[in-house]
Parts: structure tokens; C-alpha cells; sequence
């Protein structure tokens, strides 16, 4: 069976396509919500193809694919499996090394505000870790840029430097009253990226929009592209913040086969997933399957934070942007439920999920 024939034939729900090489080596691995669409759009001539797909197109020999009840477990499925093969082009996920940090130093007499690969406990600020170095250094430069702290005398010998004269460098090299104001601005990067305080973004759209007003479109688009620089770094946090907190989410997404699946995640872990048919038990019998797996995988003790590591960060960006998507229905269970009955929120998870055939589910005597 030729390549294309094979694809005619492969189904049109999620999963996870490997594709290898003339040698049996596997090359690529993707993920798709629909297997036979995805696959297909490789061997179909179309001039928006990039040169990577053109020539991973010119090396597959053969495709075999896994196939997922859910469009997330072939998100986790392609991380897991690109971090185990280390396929030839999927480069971007297989090197640890492409992640990176933001490092903020304010003790001492040099403050830093830099990129790093690396991060150690010496009481510096350190924010990430981001999976582009290339999305992360643009994002430092805006913020150099918009607040003129972008030195090119990092020794501080007292002497201006080129920058200085270029107008991007407020005097920090040869000031001490420009020092005490770059520890000022250091500080209030330190809240923008924690969340604490968006007054900068404020301030940039603030100018922005006057430049636009005197129809300095060029000026303006630069602010605007500093913005949303600004923005995903914010974004990023926010994924790890939420990740590191360490929640017990409980996940019920409906399957187009009139079955539901559960998933419970902690962190940046999927502990445990189960298909089954709703119309086969009542709201009680539900909610008390989803309870006996909470108690089994969620502990019931006090909240414990963890650390998102450069390995971890795929999953955790995978399971953030899922549970925000628009079709995934999930709770927070708390850490110590003593003396609370949470079990409520299950019911309404239920209720939002299975929406009007909640009134078909079956009788109470159904199951026991």
C-alpha cells in the first residue's frame, strides 16, 4: 500500500502521526485532533509549505500513528514521545538548551538585567523558564529600549558610554543618581513580571497612543510590538505560576461518542484518566466514581509548592492552555478538605458538562 493510499484510510479522530525514514527511523513526530486531515496536508502540493516541511516530505518513507480518545492526550503524547526519540525535525522541543531565563540583580555594586540558560540559588531574581531564547531576548531588548537601559559600558568606569550618547542609556555608567533610578525601573520589572503591577504596560500604551495621535505610525508600532512582547513574557509566568501551585484539577470533557472522559492532573502531571459512558449511571453513581479517584490520587494534606523545571515546561504550557481552552470543563479541588464537603463542585462540574442530557442520565437503580 502506497503512502497515499495508506492515508485514505486512517481515521478522523486525535492522535499522534511518527513519520520515518527510508531506514525505519523516525524523523518527525505531530500531533492532530484530526489524524487523516493532518497527516494528508504532507502529501498534498501547496506553495505555503515551509522548506522544513518540504524537506521532511522528501525524507518520509512510511507514517504510523497512535490514536487518543482526546485532542490533550495527543499533546502530551507528542511531548512525551519527541523528549524519549529525539526526532531529526523536532528540534525545537528535543533541546533543553533552547530554554531560557531572565536574571535580575539588584545587590552589589553591578545590577544585571539579562538573559541566562541557568538558574542558582545566590538571591538574584530569576524568571522563567521561557522555551524561546530568541522570544525572550526580543522582550529584554523592548524593555532596555523603553526605559534607556540599555548600557554599553557594563563595567562602570565613570566614562559615558556609546549608548549614552545614542540617547538608550540614562547615565548609568557615570551617575550614581542614574543607578539608584535603573535599581527603580529593575523593581518595577520585577512586579510586571511577578503581577503584581502593570503600570508599565499602562505607560507604554499611554505613549502609544500619542504617537499614533501625531501620526507617528512608526513610533506607535514599535510600542505596540514592545507591548506584546511584554505580554507573552507575562503570559509565560502566568503559566508557570499556576503550574507550581501545585492544583488538583479535576477534568470531565465530553467525547463525540456520547461518552465522557476524566482526567485528574496535579501540577504538571496527568495521575489519572478514565473513559466512560455517562447514560450508564445517575448523577449520584457519577459523582461518587469521580470521588473515589480523587481520594485515591489527591491527598488530602496541606498545599505543597513545586518548582517547573526547563523539562517541565511543555507539559505545563500543554495543560494550561487546555484547561483555558473553551471546551475543557474542570474544578480545583483543595489540598485539605477537612471538615468542607467539596464534592459539590463536582456535581456542578457534571451539570457544565453534560449540560441538557443531565436529565437523561439513568435511574438510581441502574447501577449500585
Amino acid at each position: 500500500m502506497n503512502l497515499k493510499e495508506k492515508v485514505k484510510n486512517l481515521p478522523l479522530t486525535p492522535g499522534v502521526y511518527l513519520m520515518e525514514d527510508s531506514q525505519g527511523n523516525i524523523i518527525y513526530v505531530g500531533k492532530a485532533k484530526n489524524l487523516k486531515n493532518r497527516v494528508s496536508s504532507y502529501f498534498q502540493n501547496s506553495k505555503a509549505h515551509s522548506q522544513k516541511v518540504k524537506k521532511l516530505k522528501a525524507n518520509i518513507a512510511d507514517f504510523n500513528y497512535i490514536l487518543t480518545d482526546t485532542e490533550f492526550e495527543a499533546f502530551m503524547l507528542e511531548c512525551k514521545l519527541i523528549r524519549k526519540i529525539k526526532p531529526t525535525f523536532n528540534r525545537m522541543m528535543k533541546n533543553p538548551k533552547s530554554y531560557s531565563f531572565i536574571l535580575i540583580q539588584l545587590d552589589g555594586n553591578h545590577q544585571k538585567f539579562e538573559i541566562t540558560n541557568s538558574v542558582k540559588k545566590d538571591g538574584k531574581h530569576y524568571f522563567g523558564p521561557y522555551t524561546s531564547k530568541h522570544f525572550v531576548a526580543k522582550a529584554v531588548q523592548r524593555l532596555k529600549e523603553f526605559f534607556k537601559i540599555s548600557c554599553s559600558n557594563p563595567t562602570h568606569k565613570n566614562t559615558p558610554c556609546l549608548n549614552y550618547s545614542l540617547g538608550q542609556c540614562i547615565g548609568i555608567c557615570f551617575q550614581k543618581t542614574a543607578v539608584e533610578q535603573y535599581k527603580n525601573i529593575l523593581n518595577k520589572i520585577i512586579d510586571l513580571l511577578n503581577g503584581t503591577d502593570t503600570n508599565i504596560l499602562e505607560e507604554i500604551e499611554q505613549k502609544m497612543v500619542a504617537a499614533s495621535l501625531n501620526f507617528d505610525f512608526e513610533t506607535a508600532a514599535k510600542y505596540r510590538d514592545t507591548l506584546d512582547a511584554i505580554c507573552s513574557l507575562i503570559y509565560k509566568e502566568t503559566v508557570i505560576e499556576f503550574t507550581e501551585a501545585n492544583n488538583n484539577i479535576v477534568i470531565l470533557e465530553p467525547l463525540e461518542d456520547n461518552s465522557n472522559k476524566l482526567f485528574l492532573i496535579k501540577g504538571n502531571k496527568v495521575l489519572f484518566s478514565k473513559k466512560f459512558n455517562t447514560a450508564d449511571y445517575n448523577m449520584e453513581q457519577l459523582v461518587k466514581i469521580i470521588k473515589t479517584n480523587v481520594l485515591a490520587y489527591f491527598k488530602n494534606d496541606t498545599h505543597t509548592h513545586i518548582e517547573v523545571s526547563r523539562n517541565d515546561i511543555d507539559e505545563a504550557q500543554i495543560i494550561y492552555y487546555y484547561l483555558k481552552s473553551s471546551t475543557c470543563n474542570y474544578i480545583v479541588m483543595p489540598d485539605n478538605w477537612n471538615g468542607i464537603d467539596p464534592y459539590i463542585k463536582i456535581e456542578d462540574l457534571l451539570t457544565n458538562t453534560l449540560g441538557k442530557t443531565i436529565s437523561n442520565l439513568a435511574p438510581s437503580t441502574t447501577k449500585s
